[in-house]
C-alpha cells in the first residue's frame, strides 16, 4: 500500500543508544512511524526486544503498528559492532548512514530526515573531517556552506547559529555581515514554513551589550548592524543586535533568535531544554534534524534509554515542508 511520504530516521553511532531509540520511537509512532536507516544486524536486536518485525523499506510504503521499515545501508561488519564502545569504524558508519538518509530524501519520496545521537569523538577517529551536519548536508543537497545553518528548538525558544562548530577565533573571523544576512534569511524562511506568519528574530550582538556603542569594539558597527539593516530592507522583521543576555533576560517575545557563534545559542536552549533539544539544519531546501544529546554509550544496550528527544525532533519536522 502507498501512503504519504514519511521521514527517514538514522540510527546514529551503531555502539551508543541510537539504535535503541530509533526503535522505540517506531514502536511508539506507529502508523506515523519513520523508516530507520541504519544496519540490520545493529537494529534486529532492538526490534525483537521491542516486538517489531523488520521490514525491507520502500519508497511510499505505510507505516504499519508493530513493524519497523528499514533501510539497511551496510556500512558496519557484524564483527565491528562493540556496544558501549568509541570506534572509529561506528564513526564512518554513523556519518553514511546520515549520508544515506540525506541522498534518498534528496532523492524524493522521504520529507527530511532526523539522525539519533552521533560520537565526534568515534567520526574523527574515522578520519573524517566532521563540523556538524550542516556542512555534511550542504555538500550532499548541493547548497554553498555558507547557507546553510543550524538551529536548536527547545525550552520554548528557538535560536539559530551563524557560525558553529570552530574555534571562536577562527567564529569571528569569519563573521561578516553578507554571513549574517544568509542566516538571518533562512531563519525567516524557516518560520515561515513552521506556520509562524509574521516572523519576529531577535539578533544577538557580537560583543557584550552589542559593542555598547564601541565600548567593546567595533566588531557589532561592522557585522551585525548593516546585517540588521540589510534585513530590514529585505522585509525581515529584526529586532538588535542586542546583548545575547539583554534578549533572553526580557520578555523573550521573539519568534526566534540568531546567534553569532556556538555558545551563545547552545547554552541557553541546553539550560532550558537539556537533552530534549533539537537540532535543525535550515537554509538546504529540505528538513533535517539531529537529537541535542551524545550517545551515552554508558547506558547503550541496557533497554533504558530516554526515545523523547529523537520523539520531539520527529514532531517537529513532521509539519515543515520541503521548501522549509
Amino acid at each position: 500500500m502507498s501512503g504519504v511520504p514519511r521521514l527517514l530516521l538514522a540510527i546514529g553511532d551503531p555502539n551508543g543508544i541510537g539504535p535503541e531509540i530509533a526503535v522505540k520511537a517506531v514502536a511508539e509512532l506507529g502508523t506515523a512511524a519513520p523508516v530507520v536507516v541504519g544496519d540490520r544486524h545493529v537494529v534486529e536486536p532492538y526490534a525483537a526486544r521491542a516486538g517489531l518485525t523488520l521490514r525491507e523499506a520502500a519508497p511510499g510504503a505505510t507505516a504499519a503498528p508493530g513493524v519497523c521499515d528499514l533501510v539497511d545501508v551496510g556500512a558496519l561488519a557484524p564483527s565491528e559492532l562493540a556496544v558501549g564502545e568509541v570506534s572509529a569504524a561506528a564513526g564512518a558508519a554513523t556519518i553514511a548512514y546520515a549520508s544515506a538518509a540525506i541522498r534518498l530524501a534528496v532523492g524524493g519520496g522521504y520529507t527530511g530526515v532526523v539522525a539519533c545521537p552521533h560520537s565526534e569523538t568515534a567520526v574523527h577517529r574515522a578520519g573524517i573531517y566532521f563540523a556538524g551536519y550542516p556542512p555534511l548536508i550542504a555538500e550532499l543537497t548541493g547548497t554553498r556552506a555558507d547557507q546553510v545553518f543550524l538551529m536548536l528548538v527547545g525550552g520554548g525558544m528557538r535560536i539559530a547559529h551563524v557560525t558553529l562548530h570552530e574555534r571562536l577565533a577562527g567564529s569571528l573571523a569569519r563573521l561578516t555581515p553578507e554571513l549574517v544576512i544568509e542566516a538571518g534569511l533562512a531563519l525567516h524562511r524557516t518560520l515561515l514554513a513552521m506556520g509562524v506568519t509574521h516572523p519576529r528574530i531577535g539578533v544577538f550582538g557580537i560583543n557584550p551589550h552589542a559593542g555598547e556603542g564601541g565600548l567593546f569594539g567595533e566588531d557589532d558597527s561592522r557585522v551585525t548592524e548593516p546585517a540588521v539593516a540589510a534585513l530590514r530592507d529585505r522585509g525581515v522583521r529584526v529586532d538588535g543586535p542586542t546583548g545575547a543576555d539583554i534578549l533572553l533576560g526580557g520578555d523573550r517575545d521573539a519568534d526566534a533568535y540568531l546567534a553569532m557563534y556556538h555558545d551563545q545559542g547552545h547554552i541557553p536552549i541546553k539550560t532550558l531544554a537539556g537533552r530534549t533539544a533539537a537540532a535543525v539544519t535550515i537554509g538546504a531546501g529540505g528538513p533535517f534534524a539531529s537529537v541535542g544529546h551524545g550517545p551515552a554509550f554508558d547506558i547503550a544496550g541496557q533497554g533504558i534509554a530516554d526515545p523523547s528527544a529523537v520523539l520531539a525532533a520527529l514532531r517537529l519536522l513532521a509539519p515543515i515542508p520541503q521548501e522549509a
